[in-house]
């Protein structure tokens, strides 16, 4: 068995995870409690890869990051960027596929915090970034979980994403999903059940570990 799919995959999403998670905070906090009339429409452009067919998405990545539009020549002129076909390229656009996974649960945490914790952060002297990074994130921990695996979880199953922009490079853009699509295409159902057995176990147990975690299971219980 090739294990560099499963390799690839989870580096991938681990990679997205961690940049999404910066990425999302401060978005989340702006869309939690700004009264912009802008953001209705930063809404709905985050929500849009919930409803989006992913290879719509796809299709409309591969055009701006082709060498052959301007962004994309751009991106190779100037930052010596190909994003089209590359890791790179994967990256990104799991990161704006992924996006509301991570900032929705953060969202939804913060507009439910008590509007007392950020005034008396206020009044004591702290910051905006101090009251969010110190008495706001602290207690929405569930939330961050949340984010956190529902963006891991949902980086390792992409496929329409990740073909558009990536195809099927071995060791380079070949994810497990598209190695299972492959094996499958091949008649070779062992290789594409051992795949897809090891996505499922996993994606399991970090969805039961989240249920625990945040259902409170693991705090010890006085008698």
């Amino acid at each position: 068995m090739d294990w560099q799919p499963l390799i690839l995959t989870f580096q991938l999403a681990f990679l997205t995870t961690v940049l999404l998670f910066f990425v999302s905070i401060p978005l989340a906090n702006w869309l939690a409690f700004s009264r912009s009339k802008l953001k209705p429409v930063v809404e709905t452009l985050v929500s849009m890869p919930l409803v989006l067919p992913p290879t719509v998405l796809g299709f409309y990545l591969l055009i701006a990051f082709s060498p052959s539009n301007a962004f994309g020549q751009w991106l190779d002129q100037w930052l010596g960027l190909q994003l089209v076909f590359s890791f790179e390229g994967l990256l990104l656009a799991s990161i704006i596929y992924s996006l509301p996974f991570m900032v929705h649960p953060i969202q939804s945490g913060l507009a439910n915090l008590p509007p007392s914790l950020s005034e008396a952060a206020f009044i004591l002297g702290k910051s905006k970034t101090e009251t969010l990074s110190k008495v706001l994130l602290p207690n929405i921990k569930p939330s961050l979980l949340t984010g956190i695996v529902l963006a891991f979880a949902h980086t390792v199953g992409e496929f329409g994403v990740v073909l558009m922009i990536g195809g099927n490079i071995p060791g380079k853009t070949k994810v497990a999903s598209i190695a299972i699509y492959d094996e499958v295409e091949s008649l070779n159902y062992a290789a594409a059940n051992t795949y897809s057995l090891i996505l499922f176990a996993l994606t399991f147990a970090i969805l039961l570990l989240v249920y625990l975690v945040n259902g409170g299971y693991f705090r010890n219980k006085k008698t």
